[in-house]
């Protein structure tokens, strides 16, 4: 099978993709028997097998391609759709066919953005798991790309689709909490002390396409840490859990506040707890400031996985007039106690002014507890649904790039040791020339991001 792709024929190949785009952008007539929606899998790994699984709830999904460059996730992907599906390890003999609608991209991160950009301008709709993209430069143009070729688009931040999620935004926006000054996230785990270990550089297996794994990556020896599932500790194809769960938090986090960037950042971290052969923080602290005068926090723990407070939140904004926790499809308001007059000094001696002190509060509103699902399913229902009315998804890639740029600048900051001060508009640092370098990387040849 050929990996490589000429300039020419890459060149001939998106002119002739985009004027197909355009020529079937409203035409509802290109979809399937029964109006279904002809899918295309792009990584059949853990979240492709997810999402296979969340598609496979609606009887007008239909999977007409598979693709991955380990065969054995081909083979069990193939099984479980049932049917004679096309298979390939080159994603492009995936948008080369006209019998694809549409194509559902779950690849290690370091791949989302050229694939993306490929499958709009081959006429296909995406949905692009998070986080979007690598480097906030790839994001703002997986943008350009949907908007140019008029793509309907779905980042995989499933809490978007969620009532129960979207019930907690509502109650944040509308005062319930009061005024927000502070958010928090969590991601906790105890790796220590060996952590995903450190084995030797070896030959890949026969069954994985090394060299088309790695894709724009640089070319490195193959390492059963650096593939599959464990991308995620390595920086060349990955954020960490930082970009990985950061961006459902940090999403969740500018939704609720009506934001969708952050002012500037600042972050510490490092290998502290776990020896084994990763590149990337085992503990970190990220900070952002947001407009407005709130701030977000993102607290990494790989050494232990204690509740980071009483309630063992995933998400907590913390209001003037009371706290919201979020866990796992639940929310739960507890009340502040508020003053009704200034607060006066405390004089221990004067026994009337403790009592006043005391007596000059109420509760600040109600106690709430409420519960609902959060499924994938319902986030796939959306994308399906959009694809055949062409309105926007609930959660389009425009909404998941600002999202995964917030998480990204956290990781700018931690390299450069430094606060980051951020201008959404231009997505430029204004206040460290050196930091924009870190918007983008150079592709391994060929790969370009066109």
């Amino acid at each position: 099978m050929q990996r490589r792709i000429t300039r020419r024929r890459f060149s001939t190949g998106m002119v002739a993709a985009g004027a197909a785009a355009f020529a079937s952008k409203a035409s509802m007539g290109a979809l399937g028997a029964n109006d279904r929606v002809r899918l295309g899998f792009i990584g059949l790994g853990n979240r492709g097998d997810q999402l296979l699984t969340a598609f496979q709830a609606h009887k007008d999904a239909q999977f007409v391609a598979l693709c991955d460059v380990y065969s054995p996730y081909i083979d069990f992907a193939r099984k479980k759709v049932g049917g004679d599906p096309f298979t390939t390890k080159d994603y492009r003999h995936v948008l080369d066919r006209k019998d694809v609608d549409a194509v559902v991209i779950a690849t290690p991160d370091h791949w989302h953005a050229l694939q993306f950009i490929h499958a709009c301008a081959a006429g296909k709709d995406v949905y692009v798991e998070k986080p979007v993209s690598l480097t906030i430069g790839e994001g703002r143009r997986m943008v350009e790309a949907a908007q140019r070729y008029e793509r309907i688009t779905q980042a995989g931040i499933q809490r978007r689709s969620a009532p129960i999620c979207q019930r907690m935004v509502e109650l944040i926006q509308s005062g319930a909490i009061g005024k927000v000054t502070v958010c928090r996230c969590y991601h906790l785990e105890n790796e220590s002390p060996m952590g995903i270990g450190s084995p030797a550089d070896s030959e890949p297996p026969p069954e994985l396409d090394w060299d088309m794994w790695l894709g724009p990556a640089p070319k490195v020896p193959y390492n059963e840490n650096r593939c599959l599932y464990k991308f995620r500790w390595f920086g060349a194809y990955s954020g960490g859990q930082l970009t990985n769960m950061g961006t459902h938090y940090l999403d969740m986090i500018q939704w609720a506040l009506g934001q969708d960037a952050p002012t500037g950042v600042v972050a510490l971290g490092g290998r502290y707890a776990v020896d084994d052969n990763r590149d990337i923080p085992d503990t970190l602290e990220v900070v952002w400031e947001y407009p407005g005068g709130t701030l977000a926090t993102f607290s990494q723990y790989n050494a232990n996985r204690a509740p980071a407070d009483a309630k063992g939140s995933e998400l907590e904004f913390r209001g003037t007039e009371g706290t919201m926790y979020y866990r796992g499809g639940r929310i739960e308001i507890v009340p502040e106690v508020v003053r009704t007059e200034p607060r006066p000094a405390l004089n221990p001696l004067d026994r009337r002014a403790v009592s006043r002190r005391a007596a000059a509060t109420r509760p600040a509103g109600e106690a709430l507890v409420e519960s609902g699902r959060v499924s994938e399913a319902d986030h796939a229902r959306n994308f399906l649904d959009c694809i055949k009315s062409r309105k926007p998804c609930i959660c389009p890639v425009e909404t998941g790039h600002r999202s995964t740029s917030a998480t990204l600048l956290g990781s700018i900051a931690l390299q450069r040791k430094r606060y980051i001060a951020w201008d959404a508009q231009a997505e430029r640092v204004t206040n460290d020339p050196e930091a924009n370098a870190l918007l983008n990387y150079a592709y391994r040849q060929p790969w370009k991001l066109g």
